[in-house]
């Protein structure tokens, strides 16, 4: 399989999935126009990947400054989506990064990681730098 790699743009973040290492890092902005433009080749990405006989434990890395409610849907569809392979057995930690001083995406995260059952939802502080 070939690695995810999408450039971030003025209203959509940085995205790098390395098959080779399970490392899944978005990273930026995202407030598209259209959500599923960005978080669709996620998505298929994340479903070969997990269609692999065995793949390895996947790190999702999750630093975003700002999103929309369209990016805040299609993420929690995301991590429906991975709670479910967790449920199954695949080994997944989701790390949520966030500025110190940034409490609306300390509770983002905190939201998002109540509604899932299996995933390990880490809530990362960063210096914000």
């Amino acid at each position: 399989m070939e690695n995810l790699l999408i450039t971030a743009q003025e209203r959509s973040p940085h995205v790098d999935f390395n098959f080779a290492t399970g490392l899944l890092t978005i990273a930026g902005e995202s407030y598209p126009d259209d959500a599923s433009k960005v978080f669709g080749p996620i998505f298929e990405a994340l479903d070969s990947y997990l269609a692999e006989v065995q793949p390895l434990p996947i790190r999702l890395e999750i630093e975003l400054v700002y999103f929309n409610s369209s990016s805040a849907k299609a993420l929690m569809n995301m991590f429906k989506r991975l709670d479910q392979a967790a449920i199954a057995g695949q080994k997944i930690d989701v790390y949520w990064r966030f500025a110190a001083e940034d409490e609306t995406m300390r509770e983002f995260g905190e939201d998002f990681s109540e509604d899932l059952s299996a995933l390990a939802f880490h809530l990362v502080e960063t210096d914000g730098k």
